[in-house]
């Protein structure tokens, strides 16, 4: 008996340099009768004689009439899957819906998602655009926000309204929600009860520390909700101009690099491979492979042990795709004082957070030995003043102690493999 499954969905797009969104593509996904899924993805024939469209994904979804077939991910092209829920905004629509997450489809996280998604996608059941988007929540909703989640997170009943408020379709398994303030969009990261230290103040004053060490970083401030903090990221894929938000396109390393979350797609979570698909993505591949290198060299130096793919991104400009500002950064305190990994390959020596390992495919970056030590060493100067950056951010006693293992441990500066 044949017992294979068909769903679809309307992929949207804002087009690049206008407000204006309108459907682009059509995606279809089969369920197997033995569990698998093949997702098939067409651009409409409409949208491809529109002046102006983009190709989704250069690379995996070029412009053209061909249908794309995908069997990994559920059938859900990369692209599409950076604009959907992750973790945080998934559990949030199991939450609304009542249903557990294995009788829920891939579709119904992007279709039940909100329409605040990385990017410029949005989804329907319709060849029609998404309506209106919901109200955005203001800075002064914030304590309501942090109690709902807190909620959320022990399994107690939220009142929908405040499921509405705190869904986002934003990654990362961390408690957040869309917020506008001062005219912008930012994303709002919530403490945890169960946070070692002060999570979200010392994010802050990580990404403070790589804006000194000379990284290109996201705007983020703390929003004090006593006894709490709340750190504001701006979002980095809008851009407020008359009349709304301009949307640009998203693409996480996850997507660029062709991978997935399974254990057994580790070989692809590598920097120096990210930095081959720059290359090919970036309209400014020097100056951008060189900034990915500098931000390997500071997830090393604070022991950031969740740069995962995820954690890495390109956005779509004016002048093409470019690597996003750095995100997600926070230094990871480890019980080895012998060894630290990166989630990522770093070199010829694997995931090893060591100088000698950092430098062992600075080519592929675009940088020889010698600029490639200077890079280092600038760096190593900066992550060196970590406590004074810290205290300046109001960071100070049991969770300084608890985080100065991360700093600069010893095998950092180590030049040759043990």
């Amino acid at each position: 008996m044949n017992t294979n499954s068909e769903r679809a969905l309307y992929v949207h797009v804002q087009l690049p340099g206008t407000l204006d969104t309108v459907p682009a593509a059509l995606l279809k996904v089969e369920r197997q009768h033995d569990g698998t899924y093949v997702g098939r993805f067409r651009y409409g024939d409409k949208y491809l004689e529109r002046p102006g469209a983009m190709a989704l994904d250069p690379f995996h979804l070029p412009l053209g009439r061909e249908i794309h077939e995908f069997t990994r991910s559920k059938g859900i092209p990369g692209i599409l899957r950076d604009a959907g829920p992750d973790a945080w905004g998934r559990r949030v629509i199991e939450h609304k819906l009542e249903r557990a997450e294995a009788d829920l489809d891939e579709i119904d996280y992007l279709l039940q998602g909100p329409q605040d998604g990385a990017g410029n996608l949005t989804f329907s059941n319709s060849v029609e655009p998404p309506s209106a988007k919901r109200n955005i929540s203001r800075t002064h909703e914030l304590a309501k926000l942090i109690q709902a989640a807190e909620a959320l997170e022990e399994g107690r009943r939220v009142p929908r309204v405040l499921l509405e408020q705190i869904d986002t379709s934003l990654g990362g398994a961390r408690a957040k929600a869309t917020i506008e303030d001062h005219d912008r969009l930012w994303l709002g990261k919530f403490p945890e009860k169960r946070d070692p230290f002060n999570v979200p103040r010392a994010e802050h004053a990580t990404l403070a520390l790589a804006r000194r060490a000379g990284l290109n970083v996201c705007h983020a401030r703390l929003e004090r909700i006593a006894p709490f903090d709340v750190l504001l990221v701006e979002r980095f894929d809008r851009e407020r101009v008359a009349g709304g938000d301009r949307r640009l396109g998203f693409a996480s390393a996850h997507t660029v690099l062709d991978c997935e979350d399974s254990v057994l797609e580790r070989s692809r979570w590598s920097y120096p491979l990210l930095a081959d698909e720059v290359r090919r993505w970036s309209s400014d591949p020097r100056a951008d492979c060189a900034e990915l290198f500098r931000r390997m060299v500071f997830n090393a130096a604070i022991s950031n042990t969740d740069d995962h793919p995820r954690n890495h991104a390109l956005i779509y400009t004016a002048g093409g795709w470019r690597l996003s500002p750095a995100f997600d950064l926070l230094p990871a305190p480890a019980v080895s004082r012998d060894r630290r990994d990166l989630a990522m390959i770093v070199g010829d020596y694997g995931r090893s957070a060591s100088v000698y390992n950092l430098l062992s495919q600075c080519g592929r970056f675009g940088l020889t030995p010698e600029a490639a030590r200077g890079e280092i060493s600038a760096i190593t100067r900066t992550v060196e003043s970590w406590r004074e950056q810290f205290t300046a951010c109001g960071i100070g006693g049991a969770d300084l102690t608890r985080l100065a293992s991360a700093f600069l441990p010893p095998n950092f500066s180590r030049e040759t493999p043990e």
